[in-house]
């Protein structure tokens, strides 16, 4: 049994997509950068690390359990969730008219081993007015997403060009984790089977 060690709802989904039954599990993980840390170790540590405490916790030889994280860097400063109305706005206003760059990391944890991939996409953003960052952050849509937009929702109007994996902008690149998923014998494409 796959277990997903996210609540991210578009990481199930991706996963859905794919046809991977799994279960979920509630972890609590300090997402704080390490002092120095670079973005792409700090995704790839924060994945390893959801993995690994969602095997712990279940205390299952025969468990999978896969982590992932993605970070929003821009000129290699991560841009975490905005705290607030006036992080998220000033968020976007530095992605206006800019290319930044997205990392994932996948992580899939079992007995005795771990293993993890890191994915890089840049996605570039047309012009924003103030006008429409202020009415997107009216919608809702950025209170929960690194980098105060999600490419799956409203925000697509932003981006002028992707070079990359979509899904990973998304939460989970999906390429790479069905690779992994077959490393450790969780296939994917299965027919009626739940997901929770």
């Amino acid at each position: 049994m796959l277990y997903l060690a996210s609540g991210s709802p578009r990481r199930r989904e991706l996963l859905a997509q794919i046809g991977v039954p799994f279960r979920v599990l509630k972890l609590e993980i300090d997402e704080s950068a390490l002092p120095g840390e670079a973005p792409e170790a700090y995704v790839e540590r924060l994945a390893r690390a959801k993995a690994q405490a969602g095997l712990v916790q279940l205390d299952d030889p025969e468990a999978v359990v896969l982590g992932a994280d993605t970070a929003v860097v821009l000129d290699g400063r991560i841009l975490g969730k905005p705290a607030d109305r006036a992080a998220a706005l000033a968020t976007l206003q530095a992605l206006s008219g800019r290319e930044h760059l997205v990392l994932t990391a996948v992580a899939l944890a079992a007995s005795g081993r771990c293993k993890a991939r890191v994915v890089a996409s840049r996605v570039e953003f047309r012009p924003l007015s103030d006008a429409e960052i202020a009415a997107y952050w009216e919608t809702g849509e950025p209170r929960d997403k690194a980098g105060s937009y999600g490419i799956q929702g409203l925000a697509a109007v932003f981006v002028r060009a992707l070079h990359g994996s979509y899904s990973a902008v998304v939460g989970l690149p999906l390429c790479e984790t069905a690779e992994l998923l077959a490393e450790f014998g969780v296939p994917c494409w299965q027919k009626g089977t739940p997901h929770e």
